[in-house]
């Protein structure tokens, strides 16, 4: 028996009936060989992480666009800090870690430069639109070395589909990490809010503090305690209505006075411009993408502007800077 297999059969034993196990996934879309050392969602795991669209997100902006400051989060931070509540929950309730670990790291893969504004930008100017959970499978399933994809299994693809607030996750691993997103980024971006001085802890409403708590720690802990305790030994993740509410409650008050702030979003016009001045260039020169887009086009019969929006979706922060300065800049001249 390879470890794989003790590891499988060491599911079977340990974890809830309701879990996702390893030996019976859905399979891959095109079948492989089977590792004699992980199951399949650790395989996910793996190939997620060592990819390029990963570490890509070290540069990828959260909310704040270039904040003056080492502290603020990125689309990576995000990233591992949704992971660490999903595999928190994921323990607790005896569910599969490795597949709820393999979504959330894959669950922002496809997100644009410069945050939801940059998603914004390009669903304005595509005519096939842009969402980010939609693009993220494409990464996994399609761009990622250099069009072959990562062949993640149908259960890890479906949980990074199915992440956004009206998605429904097949699986009891994708609903946590749906519900494990929400809970990082409301809770870092008002950490990120008041470090920037956009918020003060006591300008958060009574009515949500009673519930969820007063300060990041006890939010995170009621939150999480909340959802664990709620959902044992049942074939569902949710909350408490009073909880889910007063999480949801938060989450429009942090639309109203942090994401639509001027003082945190002033320079988003600015960045939603360049990207759109960019997806019309190389609409214009799609000969000057990498290969690889092209290749996508002319071979694979793609729609330009999906494989456009599949190149500027990729850059980084700075990345886009660079291209946009380097084609509409003018530069010193030089003898």
């Amino acid at each position: 028996m390879t470890i794989r297999e003790k590891t499988e059969e060491w599911e079977h034993a340990y974890l809830s009936p309701y879990a996702a196990f390893s030996d019976s996934s859905r399979g891959r879309d095109t079948e492989e060989e089977q590792c004699d050392i992980r199951p399949v969602y650790q395989r996910d795991r793996d190939r997620i992480l060592h990819s390029k669209s990963f570490r890509r997100l070290k540069q990828k902006t959260q909310v704040f666009l270039a904040p003056a400051g080492d502290h603020y989060r990125t689309r990576l931070t995000h990233t591992l800090e949704v992971s660490q509540n999903a595999r928190t929950i994921a323990k607790a309730l005896r569910l599969n870690e490795d597949l709820v670990e393999a979504i959330a790291l894959g669950h922002d893969l496809g997100h644009t430069p410069f945050g939801h504004s940059g998603e914004k930008a390009l669903n304005e100017v595509c005519s096939l639109g842009f969402e980010h959970h939609i693009q993220s499978v494409r990464v996994v399933e399609k761009l990622e070395k250099k069009g072959q994809g990562l062949n993640l299994t149908w259960e890890v693809r479906d949980g990074i589909l199915n992440h956004q607030t009206s998605g429904h996750p097949h699986t009891l691993e994708g609903q946590i990490v749906r519900l494990s997103d929400k809970i990082a980024y409301i809770n870092h971006d008002i950490d990120d809010a008041i470090r920037g001085q956009v918020l003060r802890e006591s300008d958060i409403p009574k009515e949500f503090t009673d519930v969820l708590g007063n300060s990041l720690r006890e939010r995170l802990d009621n939150m999480i305690h909340n959802i664990v305790s709620n959902s044992q030994d049942k074939p569902e993740i949710s909350m408490t209505p009073e909880m889910y509410q007063a999480m949801q409650g938060l989450r429009k008050f942090m639309y109203e006075h942090v994401y639509r702030n001027p003082l945190a979003k002033g320079e988003e016009e600015k960045a939603q411009h360049m990207l759109q001045v960019l997806f019309a260039h190389y609409i214009s020169n799609p000969e000057e993408m990498p290969e690889e887009y092209i290749q996508l086009i002319r071979e694979q019969d793609e729609d330009p502007q999906r494989v456009v929006c599949d190149y500027i979706a990729g850059m980084t922060d700075q990345y886009a800077i660079a291209k946009f300065e380097e084609l509409y800049v003018p530069k010193a001249w030089r003898v």
